[in-house]
């Protein structure tokens, strides 16, 4: 059973086809009496929502192999969402798993026009509701309706608006955060002269509004700047209903459509419809396993574009279940991307009304939303503020992007918006000049921290199996490694610290707080003896980064902080001013000379303080992320979940020495390892500088810039950032070995990267690039092949 969308603007449904079908073909059985057919007593999945997301998922559980599948619907089927869209079909999408979905769906949907029926054994039920999910053990075993029990193994919430009240309802809740705006659109009559169905439809940005033929006639809606939210108390109906029209609301698109197309001003109206959609804190939709419930499947979140990614959306929901993960990439849609703080109602209706005027919106690079801001802060925030530090927001947290000195024009700075040379050039290498040159001090607070301890040795017997080099190291080393899956792909890239013998510190980037605590929970046993403590609230972290930064220390400690007592890569717990606890690495994920302090948060104040008092005489100055990202790129550092991915092995993205395939016990991920070990890998992660790039003048990369290999596309950028050591452009990405006749992957060897020559597409015009599988080194300063290690081990984001 799936959704279509005709050429004339239609919904119906394969269901349809399916009661006409039923007695000639063992297709899906759809009861829309619920007092004919009972609800069967147990399944192996329940899929909640009769709309496109719902009748994806369970189309493609069917195609996929799966039996027992059960698809509720608490009205009637496609009386949501589904029913009201617009319909538009786009894959115009600027994440790039958002485009494989909506291409996907696209072709999908034309290749369901000839599809007379598939066997599936699919049960669709109507009019029936579901109460909550039953759990047990952190497991989902079976639902709640108001038609009895059916015990499952796995559950779906597809539910549309209603997802995020069906998740709390749950025994073990679930937070989904979505939120409802109205959404206007007009239909008319049709033409005198009826637009033909073959009639594109089109998307005027300028004017925030869509336009389409609707049999005969035009359906025109769009997203105004000041949308309204809606239901922010909840929601009782069981369908979604045609609201109120409201004429004054929708003038401003209504006056576009004229401009754009005037004359349609003499076209008969026929209905202005007010249908609500609803929309996520990022833009971006929501699928994937509930982070607290296992089996707790969602789907929901579309942002008003349902029926674009309906298909492929159900299509890796659908293999995410049945092999344990998608075939593509799809962290930036995971569930696990939000925290319960993402799910405050006040936050999520502040914010949705920034988020449905962006749809529209030019995205300029290094964009920031405006709403929800200081939800997460350091200690030091208003400190931070007080002397010019411009935010953003990660996961919540606020962090420093650059500091303003006295006299600059904050508000020029504020407003900053280009695609070209940006405002706070100059600032930014100010910045990468004192970390180079003295020293600096970056508030990293957001960072992710795990503590993993045990009474006995269980603890590291579990680190083992879970990560890739080996931890089994003295006190106070620290190991930087990866978290990989089956396949060899970074679930995470961490730097861990061994306090004792029997305890771990685990430090990670701040997007994979959820992420991370759900993995290690999925994959450690459940033994009393093991504690895994989420201790990121608890320490403030300060990067003293800069040759410098060893004199402020060994001021403050009276403890000798060079090389020689203070080795790289290593940790004490150290006294810092009148601070003690203080756990000292000597590590700045940037490539320059420096140490982390981790300090009780009870404390950060006045470490900060000393820090900046006694650095004075050094020269010591704020700093922010972008001057950490241009430092770690120009050392061809990865950067997690934008570089590295659960796609992404070690062996690919040049971290072999973090692996450790001998270490004597077996690690999640080493035979796809050892596979590519011997066969060699079909991608690898490559430095390119622009050679005849003009700062000045020309557009910048940012990221996602096609990479051209003697004239052949192969690969794409994934970061970039102005290098102001070597005073060019430099950009990270994969590279590819392509079969020019049959377009199949090979193999690709450091020799293919060294022979070819290459340019960087940007916005259509190519620039020559120096490709290198290693960063200048001649540039920087020699350091020991154990420092290249901890150099590469940026966390950030």
């Amino acid at each position: 059973m799936f959704l279509r969308l005709l050429s004339d603007g239609r919904w119906w449904t394969a269901s349809s086809r399916w009661r006409n079908m039923a007695s000639s073909r063992n297709s899906a059985t759809i009861a829309t009496e619920p007092h004919l057919i009972s609800l069967p007593a147990q399944a192996q999945v329940v899929v909640c929502g009769g709309g496109i997301m719902g009748t994806s998922v369970a189309y493609h559980l069917a195609k996929l192999g799966w039996k027992d599948i059960v698809l509720l619907e608490q009205g009637r089927l496609a009386a949501g969402t589904t029913r009201f869209c617009a319909g538009i079909v786009s894959t115009a999408r600027h994440v790039s798993i958002e485009l494989k979905m909506a291409d996907y769906s696209s072709k999908l949907y034309q290749q369901l026009e000839q599809e007379t029926g598939i066997k599936t054994g699919v049960q669709i039920h109507d009019r029936t509701s579901i109460s909550h999910v039953l759990v047990q053990k952190g497991h989902v075993t079976g639902v709640e309706t108001d038609r009895g029990q059916i015990q499952c193994e796995y559950f779906v919430n597809c539910a549309g608006q209603w997802a995020y009240e069906l998740g709390l309802s749950s025994e073990e809740p679930v937070s989904i955060p979505l939120h409802a705006c109205e959404h206007f659109y007009l239909l008319t009559h049709p033409l005198k002269k009826p637009l033909e169905s073959s009639t594109p439809t089109i998307v005027d940005l300028d004017g925030r509004i869509y336009i389409r033929n609707w049999q005969g006639g035009i359906l025109s809606g769009g997203f105004e700047k000041n949308p309204k939210p809606i239901f922010t108390e909840g929601r009782n109906q069981l369908e979604i209903q045609n609201l109120h029209e409201d004429w004054d609301h929708f003038e401003p698109l209504l006056s576009a459509l004229l401009r754009r197309m005037p004359g349609l001003e003499a076209l008969e109206i026929m209905q202005l419809v007010n249908c609500p959609e609803s929309f996520t804190p990022d833009m971006r939709c929501i699928m994937g396993e509930s982070p607290t419930v296992q089996g707790y499947f969602v789907l929901a979140g579309m942002n008003s574009a349902g029926i674009s990614y309906g298909g492929g959306a159900g299509k890796y929901l659908a293999e995410w279940m049945v092999n344990g993960y998608p075939s593509e990439n799809v962290w930036p849609l995971d569930l696990k991307r939000f925290g319960a703080l993402q799910s405050s109602r006040t936050f999520l209706r502040h914010r949705v009304m920034e988020v449905m005027p962006l749809i529209c919106d030019l995205k300029v690079p290094r964009w920031d939303f405006q709403t929800g801001r200081q939800l997460r802060t350091s200690p030091l925030y208003d400190r931070l503020d007080a002397q010019g530090a411009r935010w953003m927001e990660k996961h919540g947290f606020e962090r420093p992007k650059y500091f303003v000195p006295p006299g600059k024009d904050l508000l020029a700075l504020d407003q900053s918006k280009t695609f070209y040379k940006p405002d706070w050039f100059d600032i930014v290498g100010s910045e990468v000049k004192c970390s180079k040159e003295a020293v600096c001090v970056i508030d990293m607070s957001s960072f992710t921290k795990f503590e993993i301890s045990s009474t006995g040795g269980q603890a590291l017997e579990v680190l083992q199996y879970l990560f890739s080099n080996d931890l089994d190291v003295p006190v106070g080393h620290i190991v930087h490694t990866g978290m990989l899956n089956e396949k060899g792909g970074y679930e995470n890239d961490c730097s861990i610290v061994r306090l004792n013998k029997r305890s771990f510190f685990m430090i990670s980037p701040t997007d994979q707080q959820v992420h991370c605590w759900t993995w290690l929970k999925k994959h450690m046993p459940s033994d009393s003896n093991l504690l895994l403590e989420d201790v990121t609230w608890k320490y403030t972290a300060l990067n003293l980064i800069g040759p410098r930064a060893v004199d402020v220390l060994s001021e403050l400690s009276y403890v000798p902080m060079t090389p020689e007592h203070f080795p790289s890569l290593f940790c004490k717990e150290m006294s810092v001013g009148y601070a003690n606890g203080i756990r000292v690495m000597s590590m700045t994920h940037t490539g320059e000379p420096g140490f982390m302090l981790y300090i009780p948060i009870e404390y950060a104040l006045h470490v900060y303080n000393e820090v900046m008092s006694v650095g004075q005489k050094y020269g010591i100055r704020n700093a922010g992320y972008y001057a950490l990202r241009s430092l770690r790129i120009e050392k061809f550092f990865a950067f997690w979940g934008q570089d590295l991915d659960a796609f992404t092995t070690p062996m690919e993205c040049g971290r072999e020495f973090r692996v450790k395939l001998e270490k004597g016990t077996d690690f999640i991920g080493r035979d796809a390892l050892m596979q590519q070990k011997q066969n060699g890998v079909y991608k690898r992660f490559t430095m390119f500088i622009l050679e005849d790039h003009d700062t000045d003048l020309d557009l910048w990369p940012w990221w996602g810039e096609p990479i051209y290999r003697n004239g052949c596309y192969v690969g794409k950028t994934t970061s970039s950032a102005y290098s102001y050591t070597l005073e060019r452009h430099v950009c990270l990405g994969f590279v590819q070995n392509f079969d020019k006749k049959t377009g199949e992957g090979l193999v690709v060897t450091p020799d293919f990267i060294n022979r070819g020559e290459y340019e960087i597409d940007i916005a259509g015009q190519r620039f020559q690039a120096k490709a290198k599988l290693y960063p200048f080194s001649s540039l920087f300063t020699q350091r020991r092949r154990k420092d290249e290690m901890e150099l590469s081990s940026y966390q950030g984001k």
